[in-house]
């Protein structure tokens, strides 16, 4: 294929249009703005140049993601297909063409040079049963304060199903699949799911 990828940095400038399509596919959809930045020599200072605006669309898992964890003004970066399109208006809106550059992204992520984020990996085999996780199963923040999944966000419980581990005493809520320290041994042990 002769796909012609980019990847943009910018802004999230609108809200995540989240629904599925008539076969059941779910998408995402926000805008992008972008703006570069130049060195003005003679003022000795950075300068905003023109913006740009593109329309990022994602589909099925990568849109449920974007979906529960971009919000408007967010600084992101977008990896993707790029596709130009244009049209006319109809002659009563003035009958004017218009051009249109739109991203279907393969990957989107924070740009963790202007901010921190916190990862959280997706179980899809436990999204199903998301809603009901059993007591053996319910996140701590910390020792003696459990958190009901219940009364999580409603985007956290569609993420997936912490496993606890009991290491060290106190217990903590591990993604499946992560990688935790042993108390005083450097090597990593996987967490297994019971």
């Amino acid at each position: 294929m002769n796909d012609t990828m980019v990847t943009l940095v910018g802004n999230a400038a609108t809200a995540v249009e989240h629904r599925q399509t008539t076969a059941g596919v779910t998408v995402a959809r926000f805008r992008l703005a972008a703006t570069s930045r130049r060195w003005d020599k003679a003022q000795e200072r950075w300068t905003d140049g023109e913006t740009s605006f593109y329309t990022v669309r994602s589909w099925r898992g990568l849109a449920d993601n974007v979906a529960a964890s971009v919000a408007v003004g967010e600084p992101l970066v977008v990896q993707g297909r790029l596709r130009l399109r244009e049209g006319e208006q109809p002659p009563e809106r003035g009958g004017q063409r218009w051009f249109s550059a739109e991203v279907d992204a393969v990957a989107i992520g924070h740009d963790l040079s202007r901010g921190t984020a916190a990862f959280r990996r997706v179980v899809r085999a436990a999204r199903a049963a998301a809603d009901f996780v059993p007591e053996t199963q319910r996140r701590t923040d910390g020792p003696g304060q459990e958190q009901d999944p219940t009364q999580r966000p409603s985007h956290a419980r569609s993420l997936g199903t912490p496993v606890e581990s009991d290491a060290g005493g106190g217990r903590t809520a591990v993604p499946v699949g992560e990688e935790r320290s042993s108390g005083g041994g450097n090597s990593p042990k996987k967490v297994s799911v019971p």
